[in-house]
Protein backbone atom coordinates (compact mmCIF):
# COMPACT_ATOMS: atom_id res chain seq x y z
CA UNK A 1 0.00 0.00 0.00
CA UNK A 2 1.40 3.13 -1.34
CA UNK A 3 0.48 6.37 0.95
CA UNK A 4 0.33 10.05 -0.17
CA UNK A 5 1.82 12.29 2.27
CA UNK A 6 -0.53 15.05 3.92
CA UNK A 7 1.00 18.38 4.19
CA UNK A 8 0.49 19.33 8.21
CA UNK A 9 -0.76 23.05 8.67
CA UNK A 10 1.52 24.14 12.00
CA UNK A 11 0.45 27.85 12.57
CA UNK A 12 -1.84 26.92 15.28
CA UNK A 13 -0.15 24.71 16.86
CA UNK A 14 2.61 24.69 19.68
CA UNK A 15 5.39 22.16 19.09
CA UNK A 16 7.85 21.44 22.24
CA UNK A 17 10.45 18.84 21.74
CA UNK A 18 10.36 16.28 24.62
CA UNK A 19 12.74 14.12 24.02
CA UNK A 20 16.04 14.89 22.46
CA UNK A 21 17.18 13.30 18.88
CA UNK A 22 18.36 10.07 18.57
CA UNK A 23 18.59 7.60 15.00
CA UNK A 24 16.08 5.88 14.22
CA UNK A 25 16.19 1.87 14.92
CA UNK A 26 14.86 -0.10 12.10
CA UNK A 27 16.03 -3.62 14.09
CA UNK A 28 16.33 -3.75 17.79
CA UNK A 29 17.72 -7.14 17.36
CA UNK A 30 20.83 -6.33 15.03
CA UNK A 31 20.73 -2.40 16.33
CA UNK A 32 20.50 -1.25 11.99
CA UNK A 33 19.44 1.98 11.85
CA UNK A 34 17.47 3.98 9.31
CA UNK A 35 18.83 5.83 6.66
CA UNK A 36 17.60 7.66 3.69
CA UNK A 37 18.10 7.18 0.13
CA UNK A 38 21.12 9.26 0.22
CA UNK A 39 22.29 6.80 3.28
CA UNK A 40 21.98 9.74 5.71
CA UNK A 41 20.94 9.02 9.26
CA UNK A 42 17.34 9.14 9.70
CA UNK A 43 17.00 10.97 13.18
CA UNK A 44 14.12 11.19 15.72
CA UNK A 45 12.31 13.08 18.15
CA UNK A 46 9.25 12.83 20.10
CA UNK A 47 7.61 16.11 20.53
CA UNK A 48 4.22 17.55 22.66
CA UNK A 49 1.94 19.27 20.34
CA UNK A 50 -1.04 21.79 21.57
CA UNK A 51 -3.71 23.32 19.47
CA UNK A 52 -5.21 25.70 19.39
CA UNK A 53 -7.90 24.73 21.80
CA UNK A 54 -5.29 23.44 24.69
CA UNK A 55 -5.86 19.74 23.46
CA UNK A 56 -2.09 17.78 23.91
CA UNK A 57 -0.71 14.79 21.90
CA UNK A 58 2.72 13.01 21.85
CA UNK A 59 3.82 12.86 17.97
CA UNK A 60 7.44 11.50 16.76
CA UNK A 61 8.94 13.27 14.10
CA UNK A 62 11.54 11.77 11.51
CA UNK A 63 13.93 14.17 9.82
CA UNK A 64 17.69 13.12 7.94
CA UNK A 65 20.59 14.95 9.81
CA UNK A 66 20.85 15.66 13.40
CA UNK A 67 18.76 18.43 14.30
CA UNK A 68 20.30 20.90 16.85
CA UNK A 69 17.15 20.79 19.58
CA UNK A 70 17.27 19.72 22.73
CA UNK A 71 14.75 18.40 25.57
CA UNK A 72 12.48 21.74 25.99
CA UNK A 73 13.00 23.59 22.88
CA UNK A 74 9.99 24.57 20.90
CA UNK A 75 10.38 23.72 17.22
CA UNK A 76 9.67 25.03 13.85
CA UNK A 77 9.05 21.67 11.56
CA UNK A 78 10.01 22.66 8.15
CA UNK A 79 7.88 20.93 5.65
CA UNK A 80 5.58 18.87 8.16
CA UNK A 81 4.10 15.78 6.18
CA UNK A 82 1.61 12.88 7.93
CA UNK A 83 2.32 9.37 6.13
CA UNK A 84 -1.17 7.29 6.65
CA UNK A 85 -0.05 3.69 7.23
CA UNK A 86 -2.02 0.40 7.93
CA UNK A 87 -0.26 -2.80 8.56
CA UNK A 88 -2.21 -5.91 9.37
CA UNK A 89 -5.33 -4.49 10.42
CA UNK A 90 -3.38 -1.55 12.62
CA UNK A 91 -2.72 1.55 11.17
CA UNK A 92 -1.22 5.08 12.53
CA UNK A 93 0.13 8.42 11.29
CA UNK A 94 4.24 9.06 11.09
CA UNK A 95 5.34 12.38 10.44
CA UNK A 96 8.29 13.40 8.66
CA UNK A 97 9.67 17.50 8.15
CA UNK A 98 12.53 18.49 6.24
CA UNK A 99 14.26 20.14 8.87
CA UNK A 100 13.62 20.89 12.79
CA UNK A 101 14.55 23.99 13.69
CA UNK A 102 14.26 25.36 17.22
CA UNK A 103 11.04 28.07 17.46
CA UNK A 104 13.72 31.03 18.26
CA UNK A 105 15.80 30.15 15.36
CA UNK A 106 12.84 29.99 12.83
CA UNK A 107 11.53 33.46 13.79
CA UNK A 108 15.23 34.82 13.28
CA UNK A 109 15.43 33.33 9.22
Amino acid sequence: MRTVPIPVDTAKLTITCVKAPRPRVLNRDTGEIKTDKHGNTVFEITASVEDEFGRIELMKIATTGEPSIKAGDQLNPVGLLGYVWEISGRWGISYRASALLPAAEAANA
